[in-house]
């Protein structure tokens, strides 16, 4: 079977290829140009295509920062007739979001190339900035296809407000790169390409400038002399002469005219509810949905509002591959399907964020694997005041594993699947002393070197969860109301009273309402519950949060003319104690794992597997892609005497056909914390990631990678791919970037901390013991962002739990 893993696979490869991302000194080469490059390669192996990148720059480069440099792009071909596609990002840490995308591919005699930039996750657009190419040569051979270009304007950009840079005094650059073997439609024209997932590699490497700074770059910028068009549509040759300037010692930025866009005719969306409702609920997630449920059990009017569009057949989504087109499922029924947003997640994925959400109805319960565990009670104890205690939150808990038991067979026949690699890794870890727990949920506590079986949320070989349970009850009421493709643009208030919420209709859907839906007057509340990010950018452009946030808002040209007053912003460190799993990803390799092809499944399922999932919700495709478990615990004391938590989850996909990868999660007791922001485009950002920026969790990863590597020592014929056999396991954790490209877990959670200390007046919480935003009276939140610190698991059942508690103590204020 064809090894097409994905997302984690190319990622594997690039951490073979690119051990010591941290400083990885440039091999010097001469190219036939005559120019000299500082050159950065990942070779061949598994799925991943051969690539090299190479860099020149002026000669005072390392002193002053430059916006230009000369580049190679050479790229190994998908096979000897397609070429496929590459590019490269020249952002700040390599990522996709917010920085300026360079795509190349080969097309009859010729490479094309386009700028390309993009805010979320969706498919980048034409750049419309200043950046200009100018080639110096390009080949294509039936093995790869090159060029070498002049590139202005690169290393700086800026589009609809939304500007970065590198810097090249630093002497050091994060770059990154991807390819796919898609070859891009409409190849002739660099404008219209479209083009598929990168299948077939990317990542990001730390690039070390030392030597790249050369005294003969004004004489090689003048090879660059062709502008290579393409076609279309226009009566001009498609490789024209560059007009010949002289060429600085310094980069000089060259403008070129933007695009031209013909704006589509303007969406009329349908008019915002005009009744009052006792509670407005702000997102349709884990905590919206389940607070929206419990408020409207107790004859309470609620409007949940949902961003995105109906997701699970039963709702009204309609996203499916062709074999689910006679069925009323959808691509977020089917376990096995899960990952597809990885590949796919146009229509799905949050285009307002840098980071990977679900923006369809249920959000992250949505999309995700459907991990679900009872939390540890130190998850309780440890992170939260008083109040919210794990002897707080029982009753809560029971109530909702009533309704969500959870199982580690979501199979209906009660069989698991392809479980040789749980097999492999369960039999090393007995050996070494590990205790096995066939149904972890029977045993919260007990996470200290235990392992066995994932539990999921799923139900009768669907993805149940909250979809399926709270949101199903709170519909059979006539007091409750659901709308959907969405958004909350602000809330409507006057100092700390809010009225209402303004909202606005899904543009990519054309459907949607908009205006102002209001709240009881006098009594009703709202509840912010659109997770980490949205609910923060929601408080951002309502005048709730720290000043140099509001400020981007009050300056952007959407918001700035209309938002609040300054005199009635409040204060609150909204987007900072930013949290999530540190993801340390390793990948071993047995002959007796056996790898499933579930990416292959959405075109081609295998006909059995098919037939098995269709007529009675069993087989492997009612597991979660791809292939997860075992699941193990360790915890280890920092030399701060605080006990780290880490999880580590394995799965069946990696390198090769036999491969796994393991990844480990630092969980409860790290002590690192990032922040996010917004930008004048009013997206969100990570602008501090929140990985290993204490020492001691630092120290206690390796230590937790030392402890696994020798408890799978004793397998026979086990090999150790990332990191390598000779590759310690200090210098493979000091090898890797610290960004979320790199070691995101997206489990994120924190930027509304909950607390006692109230942040207007220097404490670190936004939201006080009832979720109620400090500073107004009748604003809460209830979602991920409201957790003091990071937990054992993925959080998706300890976040329902949450709303749950919230919605009870919720109630029981007074009006």
């Amino acid at each position: 079977m064809k090894l097409r893993s994905g997302r984690i696979a190319a990622l594997a490869v690039a951490a073979l290829s690119a051990q010591s991302c941290v400083a990885q000194e440039p091999t010097m080469v001469e190219h036939e140009s005559g120019i000299t490059f500082g050159t950065w390669s990942a070779a061949a192996g598994g799925s991943q295509a051969p690539f090299e990148f190479g860099m020149a720059l002026p000669e005072n480069a390392l002193t002053t920062d430059s916006t230009e440099y000369i580049g190679l792009l050479r790229c190994g071909k998908s096979s000897k007739g397609e070429g496929g596609w590459c590019g490269l990002s020249h952002g700040e840490s390599g990522q996709m979001i917010g920085a300026l995308l360079l795509v190349a591919w080969p097309h009859g005699d010729e490479v094309l190339t386009s700028f390309r930039y993009v805010t979320g996750y969706d498919f980048p657009g034409v750049y419309k900035g200043d950046a200009k190419l100018t080639q110096i040569s390009s080949k294509i051979t039936d093995d790869y296809y090159e060029v070498t270009y002049r590139c202005q304007g690169c290393l700086a950009w800026e589009q609809d407000g939304d500007a970065g840079k590198t810097s090249t005094s630093q002497g050091f650059l994060v770059l990154g790169r991807a390819s796919g073997s898609d070859t891009p439609t409409n190849p002739d024209c660099p404008d219209k390409i479209t083009h598929g997932f990168h299948d077939t590699g990317f990542g990001q490497y730390g690039a070390v400038l030392q030597g790249l700074a050369r005294s003969e770059y004004s004489q090689w910028v003048g090879l660059a002399t062709k502008t290579v068009s393409g076609n279309c549509g226009a009566t001009s040759p498609t490789t024209t002469a560059a007009t010949m300037t002289s060429a600085p010692a310094t980069t000089s930025e060259t403008s070129i005219p933007a695009t031209t866009t013909t704006s589509a005719p303007a969406v009329t969306f349908t008019p915002a509810p005009t009744e009052e409702f006792d509670y407005i609920v702000v997102g349709a997630g884990a905590g919206g949905i389940t607070v929206a449920d419990k408020l409207s059990e107790k004859g309470h009017s609620v409007l949940l509002i949902e961003k995105g569009p109906p997701s699970t057949g039963y709702w009204g989504g309609t996203m499916r591959p062709d074999w689910l087109n006679d069925t009323k499922l959808t691509r977020f029924d089917v376990p096995g399907l899960c990952n597809q947003i990885w590949a796919d997640s146009a229509g799905v994925a949050c285009t307002d964020m840098d980071q990977m959400a679900g923006c369809v109805l249920g959000g992250g319960v949505a999309v995700n694997a459907g991990l679900w565990w009872k939390p540890h009670p130190l998850d309780w104890d440890e992170n939260f005041p008083a109040g919210w205690k794990s002897s707080d939150t029982r009753q809560a808990t029971d109530r909702v594993f009533s309704r969500i038991p959870g199982t580690v067979r979501p199979s209906q026949d009660g069989r698991i699947y392809y479980d040789q690699g749980f097999n492999v890794l369960s039999s090393g870890l007995s050996s070494a002393g590990w205790s096995r727990i066939d149904e972890p949920n029977s045993s919260p506590d007990r996470k200290n070197r235990t392992f066995g079986h994932s539990t999921f949320m799923f139900s009768g070989g669907e993805r149940g969860g909250p979809l399926a349970t709270y949101l199903k009850t709170a519909a059979e009421r006539s007091n409750f109301r659901l709308i959907t493709d969405t958004g909350v643009k602000r809330l409507v208030r006057s100092g700390g009273r809010i009225t209402g919420v303004e909202i606005e209709g899904n543009p990519a859907t054309g459907h949607g309402y908009s205006g102002v839906v209001n709240v009881t007057a006098s009594t009703g509340r709202v509840i912010l519950s659109a997770g980490v990010f949205g609910t923060a950018k929601v408080l951002f452009r309502s005048g709730i949060g720290p000043a140099d946030s509001l400020a981007t808002v009050k300056g952007s040209a959407s918001d700035g003319a209309s938002m609040i007053s300054e005199s009635e912003w409040i204060n609150l460190p909204v987007g900072y104690n930013l949290l999530d799993h540190v993801n340390t990803d390793t990948i071993i390799d047995h002959p007796d794992v056996v790898f499933y092809d579930f990416y292959e499944a959405w075109d081609h399922p295998i006909p059995s597997d098919e037939e098995k999932y269709l007529n009675s919700r069993t087989g492997i495709l009612a597991q979660a892609a791809p292939n997860i478990g075992p699941l193990f615990w360790e915890e280890v004391k920092g030399a701060d005497g605080i006990v780290r938590q880490f999880q580590w989850t394995a799965r069946v996909e990696g390198t090769t056909n036999t491969s796994m990868t393991m990844s480990m999660y630092l969980g409860r007791g790290l002590t690192s914390r990032g922040r996010m922001s917004i930008t004048s485009r009013l997206d969100t950002r990570v602008v501090t990631p929140p990985y290993l920026r204490d020492d001691n969790d630092r120290l206690a990863v390796i230590q937790a990678l030392e402890n696994v590597r020798v408890s799978l020592s004793g397998v026979r014929n086990l090999t150790w791919h990332v990191p390598t056999v000779n590759q310690t396991s200090e210098a493979y954790v000091n090898s890797l970037l610290t960004t979320p490209a790199q070691r995101r877990a997206n489990h994120w959670m924190g930027t509304t901390k909950l607390g006692t200390d109230d942040g207007r007046n220097g404490g670190t919480a936004v939201v006080d013991t009832n979720t109620k935003v400090y500073g107004t009276d009748n604003l809460f939140v209830v979602d991920a962002s409201i957790f003091p610190g990071m937990v054992t698991n993925n959080p998706s059942a300890m976040i329902v739990i949450a709303a749950e508690h919230a919605a009870t103590k919720i109630m029981a204020l007074s009006q």
